[in-house]
């Protein structure tokens, strides 16, 4: 398999996936959600023809509790740069008022994963039993 040729979605499915499950993200009271639209999309007026815009869509987004989100997760296949994931995910986050944008890089990710998981206490994903975020 070849990195830099996996797609945005393959990163997600192979690498970032299996970090926040390993994590403890899918533990109750804690969960995530892929793929979620949170705006509706920019409306667009040209005369007497409206349409909407296509909407801003987060790879994940981990809450603490139900209803509770903490953390916008923004993937990035290799032909991004980190900045242009980055800002990504601080525009989210700024846009969700959460406090936390994680943007996992693929290239990193896997050789961080491997070693990781050899240590026993991966941490490549915060773990929400790991972490206080003032939230109660």
């Amino acid at each position: 398999m070849i990195k830099s040729k996996l797609s945005e979605r393959d990163i997600c499915t192979k690498y970032i996936t299996p970090a926040i499950t390993n994590a403890g993200w899918n533990e109750n009271p804690h969960h995530f959600r892929e793929e979620v639209y949170f705006t509706a999309g920019r409306i667009k007026v040209r005369g007497k023809l409206v349409s909407r815009g296509k909407g801003k869509r987060a790879d994940y987004i981990l809450y603490y509790k139900p209803n509770q989100p903490i953390a916008v997760v923004e993937a990035k296949d290799n032909a991004h740069s980190i900045g242009a994931g980055i800002q990504q995910g601080l525009e989210y986050a700024e846009i969700l008022d959460y406090p936390l944008p994680i943007v996992p890089m693929a290239m990193d990710l896997s050789s961080t994963i491997k070693q990781r998981e050899k240590k026993k206490n991966s941490r490549c994903m915060n773990s929400p039993h790991r972490r206080n975020y003032g939230i109660g």
